[in-house]
């Protein structure tokens, strides 16, 4: 049970702000120059408010008239905001890719905060990696911190048709490609795919992580649906920065919150939203920043009988703006409570348990928050399978995925890298069928680098022209949370460290089989041993610059591919004056 601190008391931000010593005055005097009158620095609470606002992520660009209303809740509750802006990696703009630079952004936001003179910490995120990248920071220096995410954008519609960000992206893309659609119609589609201010209205990856952070009891009950334009995203923001003060107050920190049973409660919370794949290597990460021992095995223990009962893209129908008017993430940890598959007494920054914040919601559409007997597949979760294929293990979304494929055996057609894939895949000569598993390798966290977006390869026009829009897909990358598709990623070890997935050869047959959580090669032992024996790596390595660290020190997916020297490395929050 936690036990809150005593108040009032001395505070971290007074070791340079309270006093009159020659240091203190240094620190204190240059902050007058903003026009703070002399007792805002009399020991109240500090608060930084950690902004990943730019204009170069769209999805946090509404984020600083977020960081206004947080303030306005910081001051109304005693403390003192100070808006700090961090590291902010856009998904949809960052190259190689945004996974890349997540390790960086938690690194940089450590240090943000163990650097300077704060009490407590608003992490004000929503685009993909921000959202990881700065619980993971701020686990580090585990100093009081609460998440306000900036929210989904509003229902997008095409010719009548709902559009997902992200998911429709990929299936006009394909209609094209089969001559379902017109160039022109897909331009014009593109009009109505992100009309409004926020991250995606599916359920992918920000809408993912915005709920695995409610479900970790690291956000206020409910934030992680309210639609980005909506004003009770402002209340939100107010709120939360009215929360912190009394956090720091408390001394309630992310390590009393992050607990094992917290992380188990966000895995069963993710099968039963059909959440992204991607929430597995961020979770992996953020609990290696706490300490907290959580492995793929977790997730397919935690995962394998919950029912996935939100019907939102891209395993069902609806959008993030109609989860929100249905109740939202509470009523989903309601359901799991009453199923059993929720640790009740789990913390939440609310003081409170995270069944106190739910047990009294109500379901207002039922259409969209399904009953568990009308569930879009009863064993949701991410499934984790093994074979010498995945020696230590890849994984796979069955919400998103074809029933017929579940079980199958096909030949392998290989792709060496993106590049390979991108000179092959449109050719009418290249020799596939739908009966047939692509392979594509060297798109891992090293191989890249940092393992991106590119595991749901897009089928070959000629397999599109049949009708087909479903194939076994197996490779080292990621997957967009918005995809969908009987595609494997993360498969570890990945391909660019000599991993198994390096030496399939066209016309290898593979073997998957969910059902017994199984990923083989159809070859003979000796035969593996032999072609592993004679792998080469035959990537670039960077000379310079983080992708060099990056590259050295990553590892693998199967662990949270965080950098080998950043896992369970909480350390003082307080360092030494330099004047």
């Amino acid at each position: 049970m936690f036990k809150k601190a005593e108040w009032p008391r001395k505070l971290r931000s007074q070791e340079w702000y309270g006093g009159t010593s020659r240091d203190v005055i240094y620190h204190r005097g240059w902050m007058k120059n903003q026009g703070h009158p002399h007792d805002l620095f009399d020991g109240r609470p500090v608060i930084g408010i950690l902004n990943t606002w730019s204009d170069m992520t769209p999805c946090n660009g509404h984020l600083r008239e977020l960081a206004e209303k947080v303030k306005a809740g910081v001051w109304e509750a005693g403390g003192f905001p100070m808006e700090v802006p961090v590291f902010s990696a856009s998904e949809n703009t960052f190259r190689p890719t945004a996974m890349m630079y997540r390790n960086l952004a938690a690194l940089a936001v450590e240090e943000a905060i163990r650097g300077q003179p704060m009490d407590g910490c608003v992490l004000l995120v929503g685009c993909d990696k921000t959202t990881p990248s700065l619980i993971m920071g701020a686990a580090s220096v585990d100093l009081p911190s609460i998440v306000v995410t900036g929210g989904p954008m509003l229902n997008g519609y095409f010719r009548g048709e709902r559009v997902g960000s992200g998911t429709h992206l990929w299936k006009f893309s394909e209609m094209v490609k089969a001559g379902e659609m017109t160039q022109a119609e897909f331009l014009e589609a593109e009009a109505s795919m992100s009309r409004s201010s926020g991250t995606c209205n599916t359920m992918g990856t920000a809408s993912t992580m915005a709920s695995m952070a409610e479900a970790l009891g690291m956000a206020l009950s409910g934030n992680a649906a309210i639609p980005g334009v909506d004003s009770r995203r402002k209340v939100m923001a107010q709120l939360t920065g009215r929360r912190i003060v009394q956090m720091v107050k408390d001394d309630l920190k992310p390590s009393d919150i992050m607990t094992k049973q917290a992380f188990e409660n966000a895995i069963r919370t993710n099968a039963a939203i059909g959440g992204s794949t991607n929430a597995v290597i961020h979770l992996l990460a953020m609990a290696g920043r706490v300490g907290i021992d959580l492995t793929l095995d977790d997730w397919d223990r935690c995962g394998r009988d919950v029912p996935t009962i939100v019907n939102l893209m891209p395993s069902g129908k609806y959008l993030m703006e109609e989860f929100f008017y249905a109740g939202g993430l509470p009523v989903v940890l309601k359901r799991l409570g009453e199923a059993g598959l929720l640790h009740k007494d789990a913390l939440t920054v609310s003081g409170e348990s995270v069944w106190e914040e739910v047990k009294d919601v109500v379901n207002w559409n039922e259409d969209v928050i399904l009953p568990a007997e009308k569930a879009l597949t009863q064993s949701g979760g991410i499934v984790v399978v093994r074979g010498n294929l995945a020696p230590k293990g890849a994984v796979l979304k069955p919400s998103a995925a074809s029933p017929h494929l579940m079980v199958h055996r096909g030949r392998a057609v290989v792709f060496e890298d993106i590049d390979d894939y991108k000179a092959k895949i449109n050719d009418d000569n290249l020799d596939i069928d739908e009966t047939c598993v692509m392979v594509m390798k060297n798109c891992g966290p090293k191989g890249y680098p940092g393992m991106a977006e590119v595991g749901n390869m897009g089928l070959p026009p000629k397999v599109l022209k049949k009708g087909i829009t479903d194939m076994v897909r197996i490779s080292d990358a990621r997957m967009s949370g918005t995809a969908y598709g009987t595609v494997v990623l993360h498969t570890s070890p990945e391909a660019a460290v000599g991993g198994p997935l390096a030496v399939v050869k066209n016309g290898d047959f593979i073997e998957l089989d969910v059902p017994n959580r199984r990923l083989h090669l159809d070859i003979s032992e000796e035969e593996l041993a032999k072609r592993l024996a004679e792998w080469k790596p035959h990537h670039d390595l960077p000379t310079s610059g983080y992708a060099w660290l990056h590259q050295r020190h990553v590892q693998g997916a199967d662990t949270g591919a965080d950098l080998d020297f950043l896992k369970g490395c909480r350390g003082s929050a307080v360092g030494k004056d330099s004047h």
